[in-house]
C-alpha cells in the first residue's frame, strides 16, 4: 500500500480538499453565484406587498394604499410598499429594510393593535419618519410636467429653492394612503336652537355676559376677571422651571373680561364671512389704501391647506391662523360689537390662568407626579386622575384639539387655560422680560418689551407633556419656521402652514 492510499484511508475527505485547492476560484465563483441568486430571491420575496402585509401591524394600510393615488395611477404603474418606505437601493436599502422588519415583527408579536392611535400615526410629524425623499424623487424626476397647474408650479418652484429644508410629504401627505375627510354634521336639534342676533350684548355692569355677534347666530361667553395682585413667574424651587420664568415680580392687574374658552371656529368663520376684502392678499389691500382711508377691517385669504386638520370645527378652537390674523379678528370684533376687544397681555393671561392660586397648576399636583419625562412614570405610568379633568394634553388629547366641554374650568370659570392650544399674548417675547421690571415695586399692568420680532404664547397644547402646561411656562412664536411649507409668493399673512398648536383667546377692556 503506497503512502497516498494509506493517507486516503486515514483522511477520506482529503481528495475533496485537494480538488478544492486546485479549483478554488471555480468553487468560489459557483458559491458566489448561488449566494447572489438566493439573496436576490430572498430580498425580492421579503420586499413584496404580500410579505409586508403579512407582518405589518397597521390594520388598514393595504386597503388605504389600494384606494390611494399610488396604486391606481394614470400610467398604470403600481407603486409598492418598499418604493416609498425604503431608500431606493444600496446599503441604505438593506440597512433600513432590516430595521423596519425588526420593528414590524416586534409590533406583530408584542403590541396590541387595537390600542394604537392610527389617525395620530398617519399625520405628517409621524409619517415623515417612514418615507424617503430620495424615493419620491426617483420616480418624480420632472417636477414641472405637462398639465401642472399654476398653483403646482409655484409650489414646486418653492420646493426647488428650499430643497434642503422641505420634504415631498410636507405637501403630499395623502398620496400614498387614502384618508377619508370627515364631514362635520350639525344635528336638527342644534339647528332648531340657533338664534339670529341683530345687536351685540348690552353690558352695563362688571358681570359675566354672553357676547352676540350681530347678523349671525354665533355667541360666546365672557367672564368677568376681578382685578388683583399676584406674583408673575415661578419660584426657583418649582420643578422643571425655565430661566425665562423669573425672577418673580409683584404685579397688579386691573379688572377685565376674558373669553371663557379659546376663540372657536364658529366665531372665526363668522369673521371670515362678514369682514370686507375676503380673498385678497395684504399687499393688494395696502396698495388700494382701503385700510388707511376707510378703516375697513379685511378678512383672511383662503387657507392653502386644511386649517382644521380634519379634526372638526364648530366649538373646537380655531387654529393655524397667524398672530396678525388674531389681531385682525380682535379689531373686527371690536367694530361689530362696539366694545374694545384685544389679545391679553402676558401678565393678564397668567393672572387669569392662576385664578388666585400660587402653585405650578391651578389644581392640586406636582409636575413630577404628572410628567412622562420622569423615568418612574415612563415605565409605570403617571397618575392622571386629577390633571385629566382640567387639561387637554398628550396623555388624553388623542393627538388633537378638543371642544371646551372636555374639561372642567379653573377657579375663575375659564376652560382650557392650560393645554388644548397655546394662546397668543400681545407682548413681544424676551428671555429677560421679568428682570426688566423693578424688583421692589408693584408693577401695574405690565405689557412686556416695547419691541421685538416674536410674540409670547402661553398655556401649552394638546401635544405637550405636563411639564409644558405649568401656568408659568413661557413659549414663543416661530413665524418663519411655521411658514416653511407655504409656497405662496408672497407668503400668507393669515395662515401658518406648519403649526396647528396655536390659537387665541380674547379679552375685553373694562371701562368704569
Amino acid at each position: 500500500m503506497n503512502k497516498e492510499t494509506e493517507s486516503m484511508k486515514l483522511n477520506p475527505i482529503k481528495p475533496i480538499q485537494n480538488f478544492l485547492k486546485k479549483h478554488l476560484f471555480i468553487v468560489a465563483f459557483i458559491l458566489g453565484i448561488a449566494f447572489v441568486f438566493l439573496s436576490k430571491a430572498g430580498i425580492e420575496y421579503t420586499s413584496s406587498d404580500k410579505f409586508c402585509e403579512a407582518c405589518h401591524v397597521h390594520p388598514h394600510s393595504t386597503i388605504s394604499w389600494k384606494q390611494g393615488l399610488h396604486k391606481d395611477t394614470k400610467s398604470g404603474t403600481v407603486v409598492h410598499c418598499v418604493d416609498c418606505h425604503l431608500p431606493p437601493g444600496g446599503i441604505a436599502y438593506l440597512t433600513e429594510k432590516t430595521k423596519v422588519g425588526i420593528r414590524d415583527l416586534w409590533g406583530t408579536i408584542f403590541k396590541d393593535k387595537s390600542k394604537i392611535d392610527w389617525d395620530l400615526k398617519s399625520r405628517r410629524e409621524h409619517a415623515i419618519k417612514f418615507t424617503y425623499k430620495k424615493s419620491c424623487v426617483k420616480c418624480h424626476q420632472n417636477l414641472f410636467s405637462k398639465g401642472l397647474t399654476k398653483k403646482g408650479e409655484d409650489a414646486h418652484l418653492y420646493y426647488e429653492q428650499h430643497a434642503d429644508e422641505l420634504r415631498c410629504i410636507n405637501c403630499h401627505l395623502e398620496v400614498g394612503h387614502y384618508h377619508d375627510k370627515p364631514v362635520e354634521v350639525v344635528s336638527v336639534t342644534d339647528k332648531k336652537d340657533l338664534v339670529y342676533f341683530y345687536e351685540p350684548a348690552n353690558v352695563d355692569s362688571f358681570i359675566n355676559f354672553t357676547e352676540k355677534i350681530p347678523k349671525s347666530t354665533v355667541s360666546f361667553e365672557m367672564v368677568a376677571i376681578p382685578g388683583g395682585e399676584f406674583m408673575l413667574g415661578s419660584p426657583e424651587s418649582e420643578p422643571f422651571r425655565e430661566d425665562d420664568e423669573g425672577p418673580q415680580r409683584h404685579v397688579r392687574i386691573s379688572s377685565f373680561w376674558m373669553g371663557k374658552a379659546e376663540v372657536s371656529w364658529n366665531e372665526f368663520e363668522e369673521f371670515k364671512k362678514q369682514a370686507s376684502g375676503e380673498g385678497r392678499t395684504e399687499d393688494q389691500i395696502i396698495s388700494s389704501k382701503l385700510n388707511s382711508e376707510f378703516d375697513v377691517v379685511t378678512g383672511p385669504t383662503p387657507a392653502y391647506g386644511n386649517p382644521d386638520q380634519g379634526w372638526g370645527k364648530r366649538k373646537r378652537p380655531a387654529i393655524t391662523m397667524t398672530f396678525y390674523a388674531a389681531q385682525k379678528y380682535c379689531k373686527w370684533l371690536s367694530k361689530v360689537t362696539g366694545k374694545h376687544y384685544r389679545l391679553p397681555t402676558e401678565a393678564e393671561w397668567e393672572y387669569a390662568a392662576r385664578g388666585g392660586t400660587e402653585s405650578a397648576y391651578f389644581f392640586e399636583g406636582n409636575p413630577k407626579k404628572y410628567s412622562k419625562q420622569r423615568i418612574w412614570n415612563k415605565f409605570f405610568g403617571a397618575d392622571t386622575s386629577v390633571i385629566n379633568s382640567y387639561v387637554v394634553y398628550n396623555q388624553n388629547s388623542q393627538g388633537k384639539t378638543q371642544p371646551p366641554s372636555f374639561v372642567k374650568p379653573n377657579p375663575f370659570g375659564l376652560v382650557n387655560m392650560l393645554g388644548n392650544v397655546k394662546e397668543f399674548c400681545s407682548d413681544y417675547y424676551s428671555l429677560k422680560s421679568y428682570s426688566s421690571y423693578q424688583q421692589n415695586e408693584i408693577i401695574i399692568n405690565p405689557t412686556g418689551p416695547e419691541s421685538g420680532k416674536e410674540h409670547v404664547i402661553r398655556g401649552g397644547c394638546f401635544r405637550n407633556d405636563a411639564v409644558k402646561i405649568r401656568v408659568a411656562d413661557r413659549d414663543i412664536t416661530h413665524h418663519d419656521s411655521w411658514m416653511l411649507t407655504d409656497p405662496q409668493m408672497p407668503k400668507s399673512l393669515w395662515w401658518y402652514s406648519d403649526n396647528n398648536e396655536v390659537g387665541f383667546r380674547v379679552v375685553c377692556e373694562f371701562d368704569k
